[in-house]
């Protein structure tokens, strides 16, 4: 069994904005997932948006907390109890500021490098021993960045989406060879 977490904020106000490209890069996989209409239901028991299918007999399950991004640890905490998952079968899908757009990397135990979602994870599950789909979203322009919080929070340009999509379909690939 696997779970692959994407994170982001809930709510219109946050839709296509960089901090939440995790929940766009879940929205592709699980489109990309099922061939049966498997769609996304909220479960109030870890106030998160969940789907689950099986892939090659093993059970996936996609997951979106509901908690906004600060407090993603506390959905991946309850789902990964309530499955009686380690850290082995986790992926968590987030933004990264500091990889420049259309970037990825995949790495395992590595710090939160200031990302407040993942340390909010790190902090409920008490390891950082899981793997991270690091998806790139800096701006080629480095005074956008200046205040982080406002620039996470702000929607893609238009000259910018091309690449949103291209990152979002290699993070898609990158994750389907995780769970492989």
């Amino acid at each position: 069994m696997k779970l692959i977490v994407g994170l982001g904020n809930p709510g219109k106000t946050y839709t296509k904005t960089r901090h939440n490209v995790g929940f766009m890069v879940l929205d592709a996989l699980q489109k990309k997932l099922t061939i049966e209409k498997i769609t996304w239901d909220l479960s109030k028991k870890f106030n998160a948006e969940i789907c689950e299918l099986n892939l090659n007999n093993q059970k996936i399950i996609l997951a979106k907390p509901m908690t906004f991004m600060n407090t993603s640890g506390e959905a991946v905490q309850l789902i990964t109890h309530f499955y009686k998952l380690t850290v082995l079968d986790l992926v968590i899908v987030h933004d990264d500021k500091d990889l420049k757009l259309g970037d990825i990397r995949v790495q395992t135990d590595r710090s939160s490098a200031g990302h407040n979602g993942v340390q909010s994870i790190i902090d409920h599950l008490g390891t950082q021993n899981f793997t991270r789909v690091r998806v790139g979203v800096a701006s080629e322009n480095e005074k956008k960045m200046q205040n982080t919080a406002k620039f996470v929070l702000e929607k893609f340009g238009l000259l910018e989406r091309k690449k949103v999509e291209e990152v979002v379909n290699k993070s898609v690939e990158e994750i389907e060879k995780l769970i492989k």
